[in-house]
């Protein structure tokens, strides 16, 4: 008989939570073939299937439904366990900027692991949009901030770098349209100005029919075939296929995820900058999209 891995069932109850593995593989922090093969694993060793797969995602089959009340227990009394055990008496307030996007639930779950490590540090958390940030560092109103760029100006602050394609619906050929529709981020970001830099060295005229503040907002958009956009490769499915230089699009830089200090830290400050980056460490970039 085989056993139920706790590691398994961490994967398979963010899986459910979110119902998206691209999702959970940004909360776990593994690539979504890794969740795939960690969910098949655990499949095999129910005999049984825990997800019905579907085009928007995953829901709970009865087995999983039955498997997740289990699940959610284990991981608790685990997390409970572990921070009754390694809690130390760590104080102090820290400051933290986080983005106010797709890598929220990456970094919520550093934020939650190191509470439990460290129960008596105050965490003062901000999300904003990443381009606020520098500003607030440099005035002193933010101890650490964990934000996108287009060019770190350290490589050694960059955790994550993610490739950025323009993409569109595998469903709808948008490139046959006179007017080429686009769907853009509505506020202050560099992905904003880049995509625009770039829509404008294109030798074809372009409308900006949709505008979103979130990531899934605009991934709505291309997924329904409403308009292409630039996109992180980490927030794509199988439902869009990449626009290279064969369809008249530039190749794009990447946008890099760089954590940073102020030059005073504390103790507090510097073991949080340390979990974010071990967290890091390990987490493999994402592969762009293919083309058709």
């Amino acid at each position: 008989m085989g056993h139920l891995d706790s590691d398994l069932l961490r994967t398979f109850v963010a899986v459910a939570e979110t119902g998206s593995l691209t999702q959970a593989a940004a909360r776990v922090l593994r690539t979504q073939s890794a969740v795939s093969l960690q969910i098949k694993k655990l499949e095999a060793t129910i005999e049984q299937p825990v997800f019905e797969r579907h085009g928007r995602g995953v829901s709970l089959t009865p087995a999983g439904k039955h498997l997740l009340l289990s699940a959610r227990h284990v991981i608790a009394t685990l997390d409970t366990t572990l921070r009754e055990l390694t809690a130390d008496s760590l104080t102090g307030r820290v400051r933290l900027g986080f983005p106010d996007d797709h890598s929220q639930d990456t970094l919520a779950g550093i934020i939650a692991a190191f509470s439990q490590s460290h129960p008596l540090v105050e965490l003062d958390v901000i999300c904003d949009l990443s381009a606020r940030f520098p500003a607030l560092l440099d005035k002193g109103e933010l101890d650490l901030a964990v934000y996108e760029v287009e060019t770190p100006d350290d490589p050694s602050d960059v955790l994550w770098s993610d490739p950025t394609q323009w993409v569109m619906s595998r469903n709808h050929n948008l490139l046959e349209h006179d007017v080429l529709p686009v769907a853009l981020f509505d506020r202050d970001c560099w992905w904003r100005s880049a995509a625009l830099d770039a829509l404008n060295t294109m030798e074809r005229p372009f409308r900006v029919v949709y505008s979103s503040q979130s990531v899934q907002g605009v991934m709505a958009a291309v997924e329904a075939g409403v308009a292409v956009a630039l996109m992180g490769s980490s927030a794509l499915g199988t439902t869009v296929r990449a626009l290279d230089t064969d369809d008249g699009f530039p190749k794009m830089p990447a946008s890099n995820l760089i954590v940073r200090t102020t030059e005073d830290q504390s103790t507090s400050v510097k073991t949080i900058e340390s979990a974010i980056r071990r967290a890091f460490e390990n987490r493999v970039s994402p592969k762009p999209a293919a083309q058709t």
